[in-house]
């Protein structure tokens, strides 16, 4: 995922974790609330539940990868936060990738 598509500050994870409205999946939970500047920003978060920070680094990499198969197809104005789950750690990447399939649609933001 490109570096522009990223939400970085801690403030904006808080605002959308605040302000946003959560969908849920076994294996994450997406939370989305409109982007002030009309740009999609995308920020994954996986706690201390998940593991040691080799876990949790190899569990954001593989959440990143597979938003680069959608993120041409979402739309724009929108700040994304996924957040993992325990069950991640030992699901398949095509397990992932239907799950973060299976949130987009359900928010409403990708576009087939």
């Amino acid at each position: 995922m490109k570096r522009k598509y990223r939400l970085r500050r801690s403030i904006d994870f808080q605002r959308v974790r605040e302000e946003g409205k959560s969908y849920t999946h076994r294996l994450l939970v997406l939370i989305v609330n409109p982007n002030p500047e009309g740009e999609l920003r995308i920020g994954i978060s996986a706690g201390k539940s998940i593991g040691k920070a080799v876990t949790r680094n190899k569990t954001k990499r593989r959440i990143r990868a597979s938003m680069n198969e959608f993120i041409k197809n979402l739309q724009t104005g929108w700040d994304l936060v996924f957040l993992a789950r325990k069950p991640i750690i030992t699901a398949e990447y095509k397990k992932i990738m239907e799950a973060v399939h299976d949130l987009l649609e359900q928010a409403g933001i990708i576009e087939n």
